[in-house]
């Protein structure tokens, strides 16, 4: 991954959608107190050594602190990742499955 960019504003997010890039877009929805959320923080540093070759932009956005964008996305639980590319929602993961499901899949769509 090319970059990891610490927690955004929904205008942000907004913009970097806006931008419509042929770059894989991450977001990474999570919260305080999540205990899922911790663990995939934990193996982050791994993930994006492992995916260093992969162009993609990973961006975390705080749901609890912007509950709009989890009614928008329909989030029912977090950890939760959106895929997009060229402005366009791919997909998403609703868990973190573990470090190999999850470079896999982020490698599959970028």
């Amino acid at each position: 991954m090319v970059m990891h960019t610490a927690n955004v504003s929904p205008a942000e997010f907004a913009a970097r959608l806006a931008a419509q890039s042929s770059t894989l877009l991450v977001v990474y929805l999570w919260g305080p107190a999540c205990p899922n959320c911790v663990i995939f923080k934990r193996s982050l540093p791994k993930l994006l050594q492992r995916l260093s070759d992969v162009d993609a932009e990973l961006l975390e956005l705080d749901v609890y602190a912007h509950p709009e964008i989890a009614t928008r996305y329909g989030v029912m639980g977090i950890p939760h990742f959106l895929l997009f590319k060229n402005g366009k929602k791919l997909g998403k993961m609703s868990e973190f499955k573990g470090e190999t499901y999850w470079a896999n899949v982020i490698r599959e769509n970028a």
